[in-house]
C-alpha cells in the first residue's frame, strides 16, 4: 500500500505548486526535509534552528560539497520560511560558499575528436545538438519535430530551467545532420526517443554515451555532457559574440553566469595587450 502523504508534507507541496516551482524542485526538496526529518527522528515543524545547524554538520562530515549542501539548505529555508511561516529561522540557514571553479571547456578540435568518438547514430546527433545550441541535456532529450524551425532558422525551448521558452539558433549543418537522421531513424515525435518511443531518451543513458566516447576518445576525464555547453559558450565569446546575446541564447536569469566564460575565453584572452607592451623596457643584463 501508499503510504498516505502527511498533510504538513502536503502543505508544502501545495506551497511550492502556487510558486509554479517544476517537479523537479518539488522532488528535491520534499525529500530533503523528509531526509532531514529521518535524522533527528522527529517530525519536522518540531525541529529548531539547531536542529538544523546540527544535521548541516552531519552533511559536512559525510564529505558532501557546498553544491550538494545548498539545495538541501534551500529545501529547509523554504519549509521553514513559507509553509511553517517562520521567516526569522529561514533568514538564518546560510547557503555555503561554493568553491568559484573555471568551468571546463573543449578546444573546437577536441569537440571534433569527442564527437567522431560516439558510435551510435542517435547521440551522436544529440551531442552534435547540444554543442551546435548550447543546450542543457535535459533539454535536448525533449527536442520534438515542432521545436525545429526551418522556416526561421531557430530551435524554440520550451519551459526550460524556470519555467521559461526562449530560442536558439539552427545551425544550417546541424539542420542538415537533424534531417538525415530524422530519415534514417524513421521518427515520428520525438527526436531523440527512448526504448519506449513516446517518451524520450533518459539523461542517464546521455551522459554514460559521454563517458563512454571520452574514455574512446583519450579526452580529460572531467569532460561531461554539460561540457559541450561550456565550450558552445566559450567558443562564441572567442568569436566576438556580445556577451548578453550569449546570455540569452544560455537562458541565464543572471549575466554572472555568463561572465564565468570570458574567464576561459583563451583566444580572446590571447589577443588582449599587456600593459607592459606599451613600455619601453630596454633592461640591461643584471651584473
Amino acid at each position: 500500500m501508499t503510504k498516505p502523504i502527511s498533510p504538513l508534507r502536503q502543505r508544502m507541496i501545495e506551497d511550492m505548486t502556487i510558486r509554479n516551482m517544476s517537479p523537479s524542485t518539488q522532488k528535491v526538496y520534499t525529500y530533503a526535509v523528509a531526509n532531514f526529518s529521518a535524522f533527528h527522528g522527529r517530525s519536522p515543524d518540531k525541529l529548531t534552528f539547531e536542529d538544523v545547524r546540527v544535521y548541516r554538520l552531519h552533511l559536512i562530515s559525510r564529505g558532501l560539497k557546498p553544491n550538494s549542501i545548498n539545495p538541501i539548505m534551500g529545501a529547509l529555508r523554504f519549509f521553514y520560511g513559507t509553509t511553517l511561516g517562520l521567516k526569522e529561522v529561514s533568514e538564518h540557514i546560510p547557503y555555503a560558499r561554493r568553491a568559484d571553479i573555471l568551468p571546463a571547456v573543449m578546444a573546437p578540435d577536441d569537440v571534433v575528436r569527442f564527437l567522431k568518438a560516439v558510435p551510435d547514430l542517435k547521440m551522436r546527433t544529440l551531442f552534435i545538438a547540444i554543442y551546435a545550441a548550447g543546450l542543457r541535456v535535459s533539454e535536448a532529450v525533449k527536442l520534438t519535430a515542432r521545436d525545429i524551425d526551418s522556416a526561421r532558422m531557430v530551435i524554440i525551448i520550451r519551459q526550460a530551467k524556470g519555467r521559461k521558452d526562449r530560442y536558439v539558433m539552427l545551425s544550417e549543418q546541424l539542420l542538415g545532420i537533424l534531417r538525415a537522421y530524422w530519415k534514417q531513424a524513421h521518427l515520428q515525435h520525438l527526436l531523440f526517443p527512448g526504448p519506449d518511443r513516446s517518451r524520450p531518451i533518459t539523461t542517464r543513458s546521455v551522459q554514460r554515451a559521454c563517458r563512454q566516447a571520452v574514455e574512446a576518445a583519450g579526452l580529460d576525464k572531467s569532460i561531461t555532457v554539460h561540457t559541450l555547453r561550456h565550450s558552445f559558450a566559450t567558443h562564441l565569446l572567442e568569436q566576438g559574440v556580445d556577451i548578453h546575446v550569449i546570455q540569452d541564447l544560455l537562458g541565464h536569469r543572471n549575466i554572472a553566469s555568463t561572465t564565468r566564460y570570458a574567464r576561459v575565453a583563451i583566444n580572446t584572452i590571447r589577443k588582449i595587450q599587456s600593459p607592459l607592451e606599451l613600455l619601453n623596457m630596454e633592461l640591461a643584463a643584471p651584473a
